[in-house]
């Protein structure tokens, strides 16, 4: 009789002591309705107002589907040319950079982890800022962004021959080259910074700061190839990521290549956020902020983790860069400094979550 009580008793207390989250499709379901909310948004609002009806008209005769002719020009240019382009364009940087800082801060078991971390934001910054003060031109309006993609992963490829981390150590040598790495390529552009002229200065400070000014259907097209790939990549990692979070030893014990799944990891990171990068600049927090949130609502499980997030991110920046170009109108506040005034306050909550939690 003993033994039957308290076999029967432990399903009852462990049932109690279960956290019940709501269910990955809910969610999921539920940010893909308010992306579609906020993208409809972000092409109705702005100096030419438009009703949510008029902008799906314009969009679905663009696509073969009925007709706008009620729609002036410039209407249908607004829409078409100017403002969709860059509501996909924040919805594709969003997502890269939410799905990467998820993905890192399982790579490196840490909840602090962002894109910035294996040096591929820094590495870009670089190559941005080196093709703007020294006045190259080679691509032509391409040669800015094209500095920072392939700046930002020679970074990284950097940090990690420096690192060896499937020699000498794991991943915490990794994120700690990184973190050097990353100051030295900040010191650099810091003398560029101060070496520049008062043009050059604008454009530096701005592109650092992010901007969706870049935003058309060929920079789309250009950046798109990169954040499928990557994403893809990411995507398919999840398990593995799943099985890093024992540990890198008992990864490896339960037959898990932690080597080959870290090195994925970092190239399909860094092509998705150089690739972000180098279309809309430097834009922080959105890889720290979204995997937080989206963690809270369905736990650490990266199977839902993951595609929430890279969802969650491309809905934070759209509705970021709708408040940006809104607060001032007809100037464009750039988007950095709202990412910011939301992730910073959170990354101090996160920090005395976590102080508190320690003390406990």
């Amino acid at each position: 009789m003993t033994a039957t009580g308290i076999s029967s008793a432990r399903p009852v207390e462990e049932t109690e002591g279960t956290v019940r989250r709501p269910r990955g499709p809910v969610i999921l379901g539920i940010f893909l309705a308010l992306l579609v909310i906020a993208l409809v948004a972000g092409v109705a609002i702005g100096p030419l107002q438009l009703a949510p009806g008029a902008v799906l008209d314009i969009i679905a005769a663009k696509l073969g589907i009925g007709e706008a002719s009620g729609y002036t020009v410039a209407e249908t240019s607004v829409v078409w040319d100017i403002r969709l382009p860059r509501v996909l364009l924040a919805a594709l940087v969003g997502s890269a950079l939410a799905v990467s800082g998820a993905a890192l801060q399982g790579l490196f078991g840490n909840s602090l982890a962002d894109p910035g971390v294996i040096g591929v934001t820094a590495g870009a910054s670089l190559g941005a800022i080196t093709a703007i003060v020294l006045g190259l031109a080679v691509l032509g309006s391409w040669t800015v962004p094209g500095m920072a993609f392939v700046f930002g992963l020679i970074t990284t490829g950097l940090i990690y021959a420096l690192a060896r981390p499937g020699r000498k150590g794991g991943t915490v040598q990794l994120l700690l080259v990184g973190i050097a790495i990353t100051a030295v390529t900040g010191s650099v552009n810091g003398f560029f910074t101060y070496i520049a002229d008062t043009t050059e200065l604008e454009s530096i400070t701005y592109w650092s700061m992010g901007s969706l000014n870049r935003a058309s259907w060929t920079t789309l097209a250009a950046g798109l190839p990169f954040y499928v790939a990557g994403v893809v990549a990411v995507l398919s990692l999840a398990k593995p990521l799943d099985v890093l979070a024992l540990g890198e030893r008992q990864a490896h014990h339960v037959g898990l290549n932690v080597r080959r799944t870290r090195i994925l990891l970092i190239v399909a990171t860094a092509l998705v956020v150089g690739a972000a990068v180098a279309l809309a600049g430097s834009i922080g927090f959105v890889g720290l902020v979204i995997p937080h949130i989206v963690r809270l609502l369905v736990g650490p499980g990266h199977r839902w983790l993951l595609p929430l997030s890279a969802v969650g991110g491309a809905l934070m920046l759209v509705v970021a860069d709708i408040g940006a170009r809104t607060l001032n109108p007809p100037s464009e506040v750039p988007i950095g400094l709202f990412t910011g005034l939301v992730g910073g306050p959170f990354f101090l909550w996160l920090l005395f979550r976590r102080r508190t939690e320690m003390r406990a």
